[in-house]
């Protein structure tokens, strides 16, 4: 967003109020990220997400995607969340392991179509970064170039992740259905159900 650069550009000069918009902007992105993750933790990843943001605020590139830049913080903010739960800097396979392995959280009550139901039990048991993936990609209306931006990958890379976490989400959307039916429903509708999600979590973001 050309906009999300002027209210940066501005904020580093000393405008509190141009910087207090770009958090507003971008706040339900956030809150959504941690949304299906970490429970009731999510308040304070967020607040730390914005806290590194206004740190770093003055080494962000020109030329950076604002959004991009962010997601990338409330990742790592995400993962050092986990490794602080579990007192495990090292072994923690972010590629491998899914929100289930890692900590129970609980189920969300928020959702109440059965579809968005079985939508986010299935994406809390696919690996994290499958997980990530699929939800800046569906839920952010993301391009492939831009989740790349998040998870500094290679875009072709990124399109490969994308088909492999929609192929693992399938696997866990069959495991957890009661009928074949509602597998069929929930991932032809894909789309419509990550708008309903991002419609409870956060409301439609501010755009200008």
């Amino acid at each position: 967003m050309a906009e999300d650069h002027e209210l940066l550009e501005a904020w580093r000069g000393g405008d509190d109020r141009a910087g207090r918009r770009l958090v507003e902007r971008h706040f339900a992105t956030v809150e959504r990220f941690f949304f299906n993750k970490v429970g009731d933790a999510s308040a304070d990843l967020i607040q730390q997400s914005f806290l590194r943001v206004l740190e770093a605020r003055a080494r962000v590139r020109a030329d950076a995607n604002f959004r991009a830049y962010l997601l990338g913080i409330a990742r790592n903010v995400l993962y050092e969340h986990y490794r602080r739960v579990r007192k495990d800097l090292e072994r923690i396979d972010f590629g491998s392991q899914s929100v289930v392995d890692l900590v129970a959280t609980p189920s969300s009550q928020l959702a109440a179509e059965q579809e968005v139901r079985l939508l986010l039990r299935a994406l809390k048991r696919i690996p994290i970064e499958s997980q990530i993936v699929l939800e800046l990609y569906y839920w952010e209306d993301m391009r492939a170039r831009e989740v790349a931006e998040v998870l500094e990958l290679p875009e072709g890379t990124v399109r490969s992740r994308i088909r492999g976490a929609k192929q693992l989400l399938e696997h866990q959307l069959a495991a957890l259905a009661t009928s074949q039916a509602q597998v069929e429903s929930t991932t032809a509708n894909l789309d419509q159900w990550a708008a309903r999600i991002k419609a409870m979590v956060g409301g439609t973001p501010i755009d200008g």
